[in-house]
């Protein structure tokens, strides 16, 4: 088989003997990639006999801020020869494995700029070709001691997941890719991909960084994974437009208790509530920026640079205090309840969240769910 055997199509049923409802969507609508809930499972795909392929050559429009994840794949001999192209570090990432061969490259200009950027992938003799732009960003060059065959059989295509094991790439990554793909045309086939959701998300016209909330998900984390300071304490910090905001922005919950700690928006009232323990806090100012430093005998709220309140702590008062750090739970986007169930979703836009100083990334949340990890409507 040629390069040009790779295909872009998919087997709705994933190879896992059960095959769910599906409805057909057009190659060229505008699909939003980050609704996959399941790792590394396409939302959408496609499958076509390779003796109807003329042209070995996808075309599509790409818009990101997102600087890692699966943009499509695609497969033939049932996935012993594939093809992926993704993001790492906001740059292309192509991997390709063909018979005897396993090839990875990186490079091209950086796309998660939050712009809309042409993208076409085609295959010219040993050679395939990542063109951005009108210009030339990747080229692959292939040769392969077997014999060439002739192109047959069934060929595959998945948008934002793949269909082989992840350890048969040379190169991990993390497969959530918050980002839309829109006018595609996929190797000049008019056949419709096949989708498992019961709704596409919009693609909004335009779009700012940060992480939307629509309320209907939220993001969970691991709270030991965080760094931790008891000389200098841990710290939480949020940007937004908080009057626009509406449920739960945190909640850090210890093993086997009751919430500890919660912070919720009321877009009604236009006012922050931070529930500590017993305590309570309501903020009735407008404010961008929030912060919040947990140390050992204290917690100190501030917003936009000044102090908001300082509550002191007692391990009398607060038992689980240090407990809920090193084995407990923290949320992003929700209160956390039994079974890590949540509720009281926040609806809107947080432009950035930092833990220690560093930004925090939904994607690597052991759970997240219904929500756009890098980007938000403006």
């Amino acid at each position: 088989m040629g390069v040009g055997g790779w295909g872009w199509g998919v087997l709705i049923c994933l190879g896992r003997g059960l095959c769910s409802p599906s409805k057909e969507v057009s190659g060229s609508a505008t699909v939003n990639l980050g609704q996959v809930q399941e790792a590394w499972r396409p939302l959408m795909q496609t499958m076509v006999n390779l003796t109807q392929i003329s042209s070995i050559k996808s075309t599509f429009q790409f818009r990101t801020f997102d600087p890692e994840g699966v943009i499509f794949y695609g497969d033939t001999k049932n996935g012993l020869d594939w093809f992926i192209l993704g993001l790492k570090g906001g740059f292309p990432l192509m991997q390709i494995s063909k018979v005897d061969m396993l090839v990875s490259v990186a490079g091209g200009p950086r796309l998660n700029d939050g712009k809309w950027h042409t993208l076409e992938v085609s295959n010219h003799g040993q050679f395939v070709i990542l063109d951005v732009d009108g210009s030339q960003g990747l080229v692959v060059g292939l040769r392969s001691k077997q014999t060439d065959e002739d192109l047959m059989g069934e060929l595959r295509l998945a948008l934002g997941g793949i269909l082989i094991n992840t350890d048969k790439m040379i190169v991990q990554f993390r497969p959530q890719m918050d980002g839309c793909v829109r006018e595609g045309s996929w190797l000049n086939l008019t056949i419709p991909w096949e989708t498992e959701a019961d709704q596409i998300w919009p693609c909004y016209e335009n779009i700012k960084p940060g992480s939307f909330f629509p309320g209907t998900g939220f993001a969970i984390f691991n709270a030991s994974v965080f760094p931790t300071d008891t000389d200098q304490g841990i710290q939480i910090e949020f940007w937004g437009d908080f009057s626009q905001m509406d449920g739960t922005i945190c909640s850090i919950k210890p093993d086997g208790q009751d919430v500890m700690f919660a912070l919720v928006a009321n877009n009604n009232t236009k006012e922050v509530t931070l529930t500590f323990g017993p305590d309570k806090l309501i903020m009735t100012e407008s404010f961008s920026r929030l912060m919040v430093t947990f140390q050992t005998d204290a917690l100190t709220v501030l917003h936009d640079g000044s102090e908001a309140a300082r509550i002191a702590i007692s391990p009398m008062s607060s038992p689980g205090y240090w407990s809920m750090w090193r084995e407990g739970t923290l949320a992003i986007g929700g209160l956390l309840g039994e079974d890590d169930v949540g509720s009281q979703f926040l609806s809107g836009c947080l432009e950035k969240i930092q833990i220690q100083g560093k930004d925090l990334d939904l994607d690597l949340s052991t759970k997240h769910m219904l929500m756009s990890s890098h980007s938000c409507p403006v």
